[in-house]
Parts: C-alpha cells; sequence; structure tokens
C-alpha cells in the first residue's frame, strides 16, 4: 500500500461557558436547601448563618463562610448577624403611628416621613406651644402626645433609642423673649415635649434631645406658610446609623 495514512484530527470538546457558572450556581442552590430543610437545633440563629453566607440573597448580606463563630470578613459572631428584625421593627412602627395619629394628620397637626434619620413624627410647633414660647399647651397635646408614649413604649422598639429634635423658622426672638436665640427656644421646646413623654411613660433613658433653631428647614422662608412648616418639633426612632 502507497502513502501514508492521514491522521485522525483530534477531537475538541466545546462546552458553552455560562456552564461552568450555571454549575456553581446550581450546587449552591442545592447546599441551600439541603440546610435550609435540616437545620440543626438552634434553628433560629443557624439560619440567619445560612442566609449571611450568600451574598445578595434578599436584604442578607454576608461573607462567605457557613462555620460559627465570628464570620472572617465580616467580624460578626452568629447572634449578630444583620437581620429583617430592624426592618420589621420600624416597618410596624410606622404602620401604628399613621392609624393611631390620623386626626392630627389629617388636620396637619401632624406629619410622618422616613427619612435617613430613621422614622419621624413632626408636631407642629403652631398646633403645640403657645406663640413665641415653649410653654406646651399641654389642653390641644395631652392626647397626641399620650398616644406618642404609647407607640414608643411598645415592645418592639424596646431597644431603639429616640431623638426629639427642636426647630424653628428664621424670625428672630424678640426683645422680650426670655430665649436669646432661637437655638434656646428651639432646645427648651424639644426638652419640654421630652418631660410630658416621660409623664405619660415612656423611659428617658431611651432618649436624646437637640435644637437646631433654623439650620434644618423644609420649606421656604419667604412665605409665612413656608416658616409655619418649619417650625416643628421632631420625635424620630432612630437607625442605628444615627445613634
Amino acid at each position: 500500500m502507497g502513502g501514508s495514512a492521514k491522521k485522525c484530527p483530534r477531537c475538541e470538546q466545546k462546552v458553552a461557558e455560562y456552564m461552568l457558572t450555571y454549575g456553581d450556581m446550581v450546587t449552591l442552590l442545592l447546599c441551600f436547601f439541603v440546610l435550609l430543610y435540616s437545620p440543626p437545633i438552634e434553628e433560629g440563629s443557624r439560619i440567619k448563618l445560612i442566609l449571611a453566607a450568600f451574598s445578595g440573597l434578599g436584604i442578607q448580606t454576608g461573607g462567605n463562610t457557613l462555620q460559627a463563630g465570628k464570620l472572617a470578613e465580616l467580624g460578626n459572631n452568629i447572634m449578630s448577624l444583620p437581620s429583617m428584625d430592624n426592618g420589621r421593627a420600624m416597618s410596624t412602627a410606622r404602620k401604628r403611628a399613621i392609624s393611631a395619629f390620623q386626626p392630627e394628620i389629617k388636620t396637619k397637626k401632624m406629619r410622618i416621613k422616613e427619612d435617613e434619620r430613621g422614622l419621624v413624627i413632626s408636631l407642629a410647633a403652631d398646633s403645640f406651644f403657645k406663640p413665641g414660647t415653649a410653654d406646651i399647651d399641654i389642653e390641644q397635646a395631652r392626647e397626641t402626645l399620650q398616644k406618642a408614649a404609647l407607640l414608643l413604649n411598645s415592645e418592639d422598639l424596646s431597644d431603639k433609642i429616640f431623638r426629639v429634635e427642636g426647630h424653628t423658622d428664621s424670625t428672630p426672638t424678640g426683645p422680650d423673649s426670655p430665649w436669646p436665640s432661637n437655638w434656646e427656644l428651639s432646645t427648651a421646646r424639644s426638652t419640654n415635649v421630652l418631660h410630658y413623654l416621660v409623664d405619660f411613660g415612656v423611659n428617658e433613658g431611651q432618649f436624646q434631645v437637640a435644637g437646631f433653631a433654623d439650620t434644618m428647614p423644609l420649606a421656604s422662608e419667604e412665605t409665612e406658610e413656608g416658616r409655619a412648616y418649619n417650625r416643628r418639633v421632631d420625635i424620630i426612632i432612630l437607625t442605628e446609623g444615627h445613634l
């Protein structure tokens, strides 16, 4: 037989590049569900640990270890992992506040919102304080402050810190005013609100008090409506980052 035999070309197996990532994802999901449906005795804390090990799973964020003790990248132990408890507490407080203060919200005596500080319950100063003073019109404010105290005393807020902030408009205090400036007036108003809340049963140890004068306006000072909007006392359920 003449001539040389042709060599068979080497066979190459080709697999789509995405299959490697897909395979890893399926394996992780399998491990997750095996662990999820076979929890040990300390179910609550272990489930938190499992969730925290999968970065970006729901609201949980975490490292990449499933060992009890300190997480290598987070520096947290098993009992201090991020959880949904804080979010649930704030959401529940917001719903309760909106329900309890419906009359005040409708008459614009109160506003409820959330911002970077936490859940903010704003009392319109013109509705709760006698004009130009830090004296609370208790006949007008009693029921509202009692409801606020009841809300802040709820069990799901027992580990929270609250801040009472006083705010004024930019109009200077008068020459006959007992307050040299709006700084003293705003602080006195927030302090008086705290005094009444304590009388109605809140834990004074959970509170901070501050006065900001006219440095944190919510509306333009060019109109009387805007100035009235800025005169307020905020009761804030603080987030952990603003303690």
